[in-house]
């Protein structure tokens, strides 16, 4: 037996030291907006092992997992001494959800957990789950997480064991690896989920994005992304709650929408990465859409592309919950380029690339939504319109069958 727990503790090191460290490489293939990658940067494979298992042969002869992980996902980003850091939400098989930050030195591949997961205090009243952490480097000097803190609703019918009420949880750290706990911030609204802070003061107060919804799961009433302010981080108190980007019908945020990281600021102003879901007869589809906001009235929408900015494709339509895709992080370095995390289907980790200028460039010159099928096809032929005036005045050669199509 003792021979027999060296083979199998050695082949599951190795097969570990192959997973983490696989090369990572672009596709070929690309929108011209970003690019996507070959391999997911996290999966639960990444997981160390001194997590899952008791190396002891005395105590776990059989050399079994003793405690299981189900997915990674959902990760918080910020630049962090040199390297891509990621605030990761890891699933255990229990179900419950918790943080634990891997970092990389190209923030593509060679990802690594570190040592112990994040040890996150409690509040008065113990989360039974937290989860979906923005990291927001602020001006005060903090960096703040903001997450899902989730409890059980203690007013729901007798027997039912799902009813639960989700709000904003709020911590600082300066190292990511100690944390103060603050107290959840407090707002109108029933529920809270996917709230943002500002990484500056607006009118001297802290500014937060939230998303109001009437229950767990629907939004309700809830109209979208919302904003309110703040005056005291330490005692969040938001007493207003305006909503500045509406669900919309028959649109890729029709049902629920909420925004993903703290918004990147630019010289046209800020840009913000959002997901959008709709119902189908499969279930619920999330998706990844932009916009920008106005440099001084930050809730002033002022470009916002039609349909959405990224979607599902090939196997990131598979997992625990399929045809989602879900962003709280992303990273901007200081040559323009973004590194742009999101999870699939609640399962693993990926990466896409693009750069604050291409995104801007999306962002402000691709056409909105016209809300009608009539609309979309009469942007379809103001761009063909366009193109064929284009090369018509470059002398340049128009197939004959595209010519007698659209002259």
């Amino acid at each position: 037996m003792k021979e027999e727990f060296k083979k199998r503790l050695a082949f599951l090191k190795s097969q570990h030291h192959l997973l983490v460290n696989k090369k990572n490489e672009m596709l070929p293939e690309s929108n011209g907006v970003y690019a996507r990658y070959k391999n997911p940067v996290l999966t639960a494979g990444h997981a160390p092992l001194t997590w899952l298992y008791d190396f002891d042969p005395v105590t776990n002869p059989f050399l079994m997992e003793r405690f299981g992980i189900n997915a990674t996902l959902n990760a918080g980003a910020i630049k962090w001494k040199g390297k891509y850091a990621l605030v990761v939400r890891v699933e255990g098989a229990d179900r419950k959800s918790f943080f634990a930050v891997a970092d990389s030195y190209n923030g593509i591949d060679n990802f690594q957990f570190w040592e112990y997961p994040v040890l996150m205090p409690e509040t008065d009243v113990p989360d039974t789950n937290i989860y979906d952490m923005r990291l927001i480097t602020h001006e005060d000097g903090w960096i703040y997480g903001l997450f899902c803190t989730e409890r059980k609703d203690l007013h729901a019918i007798a027997g039912d064991e799902s009813a639960a009420i989700a709000q904003c949880g709020i911590a600082r750290t300066k190292n990511l690896v100690d944390w103060e706990r603050l107290p959840d911030l407090k707002t109108p609204s029933a529920q809270q989920r996917n709230v943002v802070l500002h990484p500056e003061f607006v009118q001297g107060q802290y500014a937060f994005y939230t998303r109001p919804q009437d229950s767990f799961i629907e939004a309700g009433k809830g109209g979208g992304i919302g904003f309110g302010l703040a005056k005291d981080i330490t005692s969040a108190v938001i007493e207003k709650e305006t909503v500045f980007d509406h669900r919309v019908y028959h649109t890729v945020a029709e049902m629920k929408n909420g925004l993903g990281p703290a918004p990147i600021k630019t010289s046209h102003g800020w840009l913000h990465l959002a997901h959008g879901v709709r119902n189908t007869a499969a279930g619920l589809r999330y998706v990844l859409y932009m916009f920008m906001t106005d440099l001084n009235d930050i809730t002033l929408v002022t470009y916002k592309p039609g349909g959405y900015f990224l979607a599902p494709e090939g196997e990131e339509r598979t997992g625990d919950v399929s045809n989602v895709v879900f962003s709280n992080g992303w990273i901007a370095d200081a040559d323009g380029t973004v590194f742009i995390y999101y999870a699939s289907s609640d399962t693993r980790i990926h990466v896409a690339t693009s750069t604050v200028e291409q995104l801007t460039d999306y962002v402000i010159n691709t056409p909105e939504d016209g809300l009608r099928s009539a609309a979309s096809v009469q942007t379809i032929i103001n761009l063909v319109q366009h193109n064929y005036n284009y090369l018509e005045s470059r002398k340049e050669h128009i197939p004959v069958q595209e010519a007698k199509t659209y002259k």
